[in-house]
């Protein structure tokens, strides 16, 4: 076991570990039935020789994302999607060890994103050994196990710019869709909401505006493999209307297609969040791409700030 000054633990690599993960995933199998498509096992635990923390980390591919609830039932705890959507977390402690279980359903960003990483750090053991090296030295510093207002521990943060470096090695180059959390992906989508949407009608943009923290809103950014490509607001409006604000592709990344998967995306997780409707104030240079979506003039009673708009609404 590490020798450590805070409250993160990182232990030699035990090869019961995917003994853990293979009697839980048995259990889980058995739980979920035939709504279990895939299981995998993932994290640091998963890659031979890799220093790691106790945490046994579980991929599951289902059918339908709700009926995994059932979980409940053989002790895991529903921690909600936290920091991805349409990604249910669930965690089960025992005194040994600690199971992270993420259930998605198929063609979720978060599949390629993990299983690409596990698989090259078990194949390039030089690059795994730097991995373990630079947690080792994160948690030199004190406050790593310090969290932010997000709850993310600095730790995490630290290895940010390692883990995208292995990703564009690894050759992941899917969309995958966070919750903007930390410093990196907010200083992103504050740069393109004020580059593609603000400075284009000459308005001042405040980046600390109540709205980045109400109960209400949230804040999404689309990547493409590493890279941010697109941002994007919603609010929730009443019990089942949603507002599109501000949503945009980086100028260098428009016309690819990208906004294109992240509003449909969007949508999706808005009628999992039980929204019928979502309306918008669309410029009117991008009405003709909502309505090639399936939007439609609709009324919205508020009055935008920005010039030349167009209310416009679907039906979910």
């Amino acid at each position: 076991m590490e020798s450590i000054m805070n409250d993160i633990r990182l232990y030699e690599y035990d090869s019961n570990w995917p003994n853990i993960f293979s009697n839980q995933a048995e259990e889980i199998r058995s739980c979920l039935g035939q709504n279990c498509l895939e299981i995998h096992h993932i994290g640091s635990t998963s890659i031979p020789g890799m220093l790691s923390k106790q945490d046994i980390d579980i991929l599951c591919i289902v059918e339908d994302l709700e009926a995994s609830r059932i979980l409940d039932d053989i002790g895991y705890q529903f921690k909600g999607e936290y920091n991805i959507p349409l990604k249910y977390s669930y965690s089960k402690n025992t005194e040994d060890f600690k199971v992270n279980l993420h259930i998605v359903k198929p063609s979720h960003g978060f599949i390629s994103l993990n299983l690409k990483f596990r698989d090259y750090l078990r194949q390039e053991k030089d690059i795994a050994l730097q991995y373990a090296s630079l947690k080792r030295k994160i948690l030199e510093d004190p406050i790593s196990s310090e969290r932010t207002q997000m709850g993310i521990s600095k730790y995490n943060l630290d290895k940010n710019l390692f883990i995208k470096d292995i990703l564009n090695k690894a050759g992941f180059d899917d969309f995958i869709v966070n919750f903007v959390l930390h410093h990196k992906e907010w200083e992103e989508y504050h740069r393109i909401r004020k580059g593609e949407i603000f400075n284009e009608d000459n308005i001042i943009y405040d980046p600390n505006h109540p709205t980045i923290t109400a109960e209400n809103h949230y804040h999404f950014v689309l990547y493409k493999g590493a890279e941010i490509v697109s941002v994007a607001h919603i609010e929730f409006w009443d019990e089942k209307t949603a507002i599109l604000r501000p949503f945009a592709t980086d100028r260098k990344h428009q016309g690819k297609g990208y906004g294109s998967y992240f509003l449909r995306f969007l949508e999706r997780w808005l009628k999992s969040q039980g929204k019928l409707i979502v309306k918008l104030h669309a410029s009117n240079d991008a009405v003709e791409f909502y309505k090639n979506r399936g939007y439609k003039e609709m009324e919205f009673d508020e009055e935008s700030l920005f010039k030349n708009c167009t209310d416009l609404g679907k039906e979910l």
